[in-house]
């Protein structure tokens, strides 16, 4: 099958002749390092669901614990509706440039949007939280997970500290790592999408079979309003944490081809929808049902507070912990792309395996400290749910949209994006604080290195 392959976006306007062959320069080295274009709808899907879905949603009961159940739903629901609406948007924006221009990569969008100066200096920042933000995430949850399994299967075994675990998973990645490219993983981002799917649903099932604990309580925790209002703000974090495919959107539908007949948008967007209606099945169980279970002293990581039946427990944990190592390495790759190509193009280093060892075992290395030394779960998925995948998922598409498509002032579409930016900004400054607030008090509270 021949792939298509479309020309490079547009030089920016008003910018000098060095800038103009940069531009050129660059955006013919990402074409040839772009992915081929060939694939279907169906792939947009499992590559969206593999983004989407992740390990945010074994927290989305503690989020309801502290929202309630009125309105934990509704922020729930509010956070899809939102979420789908700007995922196609960013659909609709890829080609928004006649001529066969496609923006592949996020940034590229941003430039179009807001300059070739200024873009890069809006979306790339968001990325780089979002991505070395869920990879901090994903140790802790890797290590979390896998410290739970092996208690479960091995009860005479010597106990380890969480903090050996957390750096036993941290250890798979500096061999994971070593791997060139995307291709390379792509057997291991299989796996991850299939365990995710498999352990969201064993958590809700497990949970309905279980049946309420003694007492359960559906009330407010008894703490200081201060303290309370805090929490609530983290688990807005929590919640946006769980809708975070937004990140990948462009290079996701940069793989399917285009004509003018038959648009990339089309297939990508029946992929999308496809892929929202699974995180649908995915999400709302086992916030619901979770929270429905154990009420106000549900863990923020749901497998933790389940106990029998202890094989599927067990093998439930030991999913999480194979879908965070896929998880980590789709999310760490662009980021040691990053890194390599300012080793080379800066620097002058060479491309090859030396440098792939120390640039990307650096990347783990800080990763797994920042892991070890603050394992708060809940807390750091409301920080970085609020200060990197509310500005991705939220509202930054939406002020392209704006900047691009220019609606005419109070139509629909105006007040529809507006709304969506208002909603997204307050979510961003409150699960930041709240999150960064819940950090700082319960470290004080927390034996570090335990």
């Amino acid at each position: 099958m021949v792939s298509e392959q479309s020309p490079p976006p547009p030089p920016p306007k008003e910018v000098g002749e060095y800038e103009l062959k940069e531009w050129a320069r660059e955006n013919e080295e990402l074409e040839d390092q772009g992915p081929p274009r060939e694939a279907k709808w169906w792939y947009s899907a499992f590559h969206t669901v593999t983004a989407m879905v992740g390990a945010g949603v074994l927290s989305l009961p503690n989020a309801m614990a502290y929202l309630g159940w009125g309105p934990g739903t509704f922020i729930l629901v509010l956070s899809w509706c939102i979420t789908l609406f700007t995922i196609w948007q960013m659909i609709e924006l890829h080609e928004i440039v006649p001529g066969g221009t496609r923006f592949d990569r996020y940034y590229q969008l941003g430039q179009h949007a807001f300059g070739p100066k200024l873009g890069p200096w809006v979306v790339l920042p968001q990325q780089l939280i979002v991505q070395v933000g869920c990879d901090i995430v994903y140790m802790v949850t890797g290590g979390k997970c896998l410290k739970k399994f092996m208690e479960i299967a091995c009860t005479d075994c010597t106990r380890l500290k969480q903090s050996y675990w957390i750096c036993i998973f941290g250890s798979i990645h500096l061999f994971l790592s070593q791997l060139p490219n995307f291709n390379s993983v792509a057997g291991v981002s299989l796996a991850a999408a299939i365990m995710s799917l498999s352990y969201s649903t064993i958590s809700w099932v497990a949970c309905l079979s279980k049946g309420q604990v003694n007492n359960v309580s559906y009330g407010y925790k008894n703490t200081t309003p201060a303290d309370n209002m805090f929490r609530v703000f983290n688990a807005l974090g929590q919640i946006s944490f769980a809708f975070a495919g937004h990140a990948v959107v462009l290079e996701i539908q940069a793989t399917i081809p285009s004509t003018p007949s038959k648009p990339s948008k089309i297939p990508m967007w029946k992929g999308a929808r496809t892929a929202y209606f699974i995180t649908a099945i995915c999400y709302f169980p086992v916030a619901m049902i979770g929270y429905w279970a154990f009420g106000q002293d549900v863990e923020d990581n749901l497998l933790l507070a389940l106990k029998r039946p202890e094989w599927l427990i067990a093998a439930a944990n030991m999913m999480v912990v194979i879908h965070v190592i896929g998880s980590y390495q789709v999310y760490a790759m662009p980021v040691f792309d990053m890194i390599e190509n300012i080793f080379v193009k800066r620097l002058k280093f060479q491309r090859g395996f030396p440098l792939r060892l120390v640039t990307r075992s650096t990347y783990v290395g800080l990763t797994l400290f920042f892991g070890v030394t603050f394992p708060f779960f809940g807390d750091l998925l409301g920080f970085f749910g609020g200060f990197g995948f509310a500005p991705t998922s939220y509202f930054l598409p939406c002020i392209m949209w704006l900047a691009i498509k220019k609606p005419r002032i109070f139509s629909r579409s105006w007040f529809i994006n507006w709304g969506c930016i208002v909603v997204g900004m307050f979510m961003m400054f409150a699960s930041t604080i709240g999150g960064l607030r819940n950090i700082i008090v319960d470290s004080s509270t927390y034996s570090f290195y335990s």
